[in-house]
């Protein structure tokens, strides 16, 4: 695994897809044994979540129900700090518990924008699973329940995670190279 070139940035290895299959086995046994009798719908964040969410729900030992929103918050490396909604819900929530699945957390912003909306359809329960989060740009006070790795606030791409929609497709994950 080598450093490799995308559009015009260059990034360097950062977790092999090994590593990532192990800590998203982890995080199903973990929601298996604590979701299992709940009945939850994962509420699938795209485009980023959407490799991380099919292994992740793949891994699940019990019937679960997916539906997918798409909300945009980015523009090449950075937050723009507005939450876009592009795909929206189109189903009652009320009484449901919810399990938001999003590739990754920094700012918090795109989750604390999907969280008041939700708040207004009654759900029973949101809960949060992320394959990635970055606790040092984290700005908002709600929880992150499921975290398969904290990491530092770098940038980085593939497994689902893009930069200027190139990168998504790649099994390991890489960090920018900051020249």
């Amino acid at each position: 695994m080598d450093k490799i070139l995308v559009n015009d940035r260059w990034f360097r290895p950062y977790l092999r897809a090994e590593e990532i299959h192990q800590a998203v086995d982890r995080l199903a046994a973990r929601l298996s044994q604590e979701l299992r009798d709940k009945d939850p719908l994962f509420l699938v964040i795209l485009n980023g979540a959407f490799i991380f969410a099919a292994d992740l729900v793949r891994r699940l030992d019990f019937p679960c129900r997916i539906s997918f929103i798409r909300l945009s918050s980015y523009s090449g490396t950075s937050s723009t700090q507005q939450v876009r909604d592009l795909i929206g819900l189109h189903e009652s929530l009320e009484g449901q518990n919810i399990v938001i699945v999003e590739d990754i957390v920094d700012t918090g912003h795109t989750l604390q924008h999907l969280r008041q909306r939700l708040a207004g359809q009654n759900p029973s329960s949101v809960r949060i699973a992320t394959l990635l989060f970055k606790p040092q740009a984290f700005v908002h006070d709600f929880p992150i329940d499921y975290a398969a790795f904290e990491i530092p606030p770098d940038f980085i791409i593939g497994y689902g995670l893009d930069y200027d929609g190139h990168g998504r497709n790649l099994s390991d994950i890489y960090q920018i190279v900051n020249e």
